[in-house]
């Protein structure tokens, strides 16, 4: 046989593209020409591809060597296309049977010595074989817990090229794929070995400051954002840091869909892959709008900061410090639970939901007492307007720290609550309000459009007298009114109201106003 076909997925972001790969031997002049708009890396296959099957033991056909990428409108990028081209080659050259590779999915990098090497993005790889309706996928083994994420798909893994072509001529392994062999991986797909919250963090930690572990509690419950203003030492950092340990593990299609986020950035920790705790992300004040949302040149996009925290937390500290265009990236994310990124060649879509926290000193010096402070009022002012009344529109929670008193730290040394203890409660609160929210899109309450929070949950007239004032003296806009509105709801959760009273509906209104 001269003809043979084989697949495998193209990555554009976290999305999968299921490509055709044929390999045609013809007369002409010896060697291998790959068409399908491959970009240089891809090129290169042709090399590594060349040395792989001579290091394997296998004869290389010493022909005209034709490998088309379908569809061929489809610029194609990386080295993951690599195995898949060597099994249609082989195939061609009928070193192995055709119809043993015609409906796989072939996903991974040849080194030169014939070694399957690791790729990043496999899981949302095998996620967009499964969509297109393949049941069978090869993968490195390295990657191979990652691709039993996948439920219903049957993964065959390989160390080497010629552990491979052993599989598809049904013979026995070689014995260095023996040697390599893991034990074998849970039937169900999701029951892989667990991600460990961290256990030297936790609430009770703190003392002093209860208004703020209130507010953690309640960020915790509804998803919502949080700001944290106050001088140093007053232990801004320390609450944000102890905030992943109120929250519930993540469902099963949401680690799904952290874990592909995480894997297409290439930071997935090999020992655990599946990620099922609330990803906790805090970049650098350096960081540029394109680290944070989001970027790259051609098809190759990556993930950025508010994607890695999805479903999780983006922590800012020292906010102000970010650049002004920086902050203002998060805008557009926060409303949308999403980023698009365009360029030139094409579009890439990542997931965004996080909960956003922000911490920030009153000024630049940082002064422990505001008597030592030394900045002049202006600088001050230019300083605190780095966060942008657009963005602290969006910010739920609002809270102006100072450093707790002796009777605070002595009293809360025996009545500050450990994380377990109100863990407990956020999760009581999330099952109210899952079973209010059900049959709709949403999980929680900071998930509620605007439009749909006005008409469905709408609180009684008597329980909206403090926000109706605010509204008539102007100091809450329309989209306050929104985020009022949720908290509130998850307010009434933890209290186990079954609607927000006027209680709720005035400490929702306190938080967002700092008061």
């Amino acid at each position: 046989m001269t003809l043979a076909k084989t697949r495998s997925v193209h990555l554009v972001g976290v999305d999968g593209f299921v490509v055709d790969v044929e390999a045609a031997i013809t007369s002409g002049i010896p060697g291998l020409h790959l068409i399908g708009l491959p970009d240089t890396a891809l090129s290169e296959a042709r090399d590594r591809v060349r040395a792989a099957i001579f290091n394997s033991g296998e004869d290389y056909p010493n022909r005209h060597v034709t490998v088309s990428l379908f569809p061929a409108s489809l610029p194609k990028k990386g080295s993951i296309f690599d195995v898949a081209i060597a099994v249609a080659l082989l195939a061609a050259a009928e070193a192995v049977p055709a119809r043993s590779c015609a409906g796989l999915v072939v996903i991974g990098e040849l080194g030169l010595d014939g070694r399957l090497r690791p790729i990043s993005g496999v899981l949302p790889a095998v996620l967009a074989a499964a969509n297109a309706g393949c049941h069978t996928v090869v993968v490195p083994r390295a990657n191979a817990a990652e691709a039993q994420l996948v439920p219903g798909m049957e993964v065959v893994s390989a160390a080497t090229l010629r552990g491979l072509l052993c599989i598809l001529r049904d013979e026995p392994p070689p014995l260095e794929e023996e040697e390599s062999t893991p034990s074998p991986a849970p039937s169900d797909g999701l029951a892989v070995r667990r991600q460990a919250a961290r256990t030297d963090l936790d609430l009770a930690d703190v003392k002093g400051q209860a208004e703020a572990r209130r507010a953690l509690e309640v960020s915790a419950a509804g998803g919502h954002h949080l700001f944290f203003s106050g001088p140093p030492g007053c232990g801004k950092t320390m609450l944000a840091e102890r905030l992943p340990t109120l929250m519930p593990p993540l469902e099963p299609d949401s680690a799904l869909e952290v874990t592909a986020i995480h894997s297409v950035a290439g930071t997935l920790p090999p020992t655990q892959p599946l990620i099922v705790q609330p990803p906790f992300y805090a970049p650098h004040h350096t960081a540029t709008r394109a680290s944070m949302v989001g970027g790259g040149s051609g098809r190759i996009l990556q993930p950025g900061a508010v994607s890695l925290a999805h479903r999780g937390i983006l922590f800012l500290d020292e906010a102000p410090e970010f650049q002004h265009g920086t902050l203002d990236a998060l805008r557009q994310p926060l409303e949308e639970g999403e980023v698009r990124i365009s360029r030139a060649e094409g579009t890439a879509t990542f997931p965004a939901r996080f909960t956003l926290v922000l911490a920030a000193n009153p000024c630049p010096c940082a002064a422990a007492k505001q008597v030592d402070c030394s900045c002049a009022p202006g600088l001050r002012r230019k300083y605190t307007s780095q966060i942008s009344g657009p963005l602290l529109d969006r910010i739920d929670l609002k809270l102006e720290l100072s450093p707790a008193s002796r009777a605070e730290l002595r009293y809360d040394l025996e009545f500050a609550e450990a994380s377990g203890v109100v863990a407990e409660r956020v999760l009581l609160a999330r099952d109210r309000t899952l079973k209010r929210l059900a049959g709709t899109p949403w999980r929680s309450n900071s998930e509620i459009p605007g439009p749909e929070l006005r008409r469905r949950f709408t609180p009684r007239a008597e329980a909206m007298y403090a926000a109706d004032e605010a509204l008539q003296r102007g100091t809450l806009s329309a989209r306050g009114l929104d985020r009022i509105l949720r908290v509130a709801w998850t307010i009434a959760d933890l209290s186990a109201h079954d609607e927000p009273t006027a209680d709720d509906i005035g400490g929702a209104l306190a938080l967002w106003t700092r008061s």
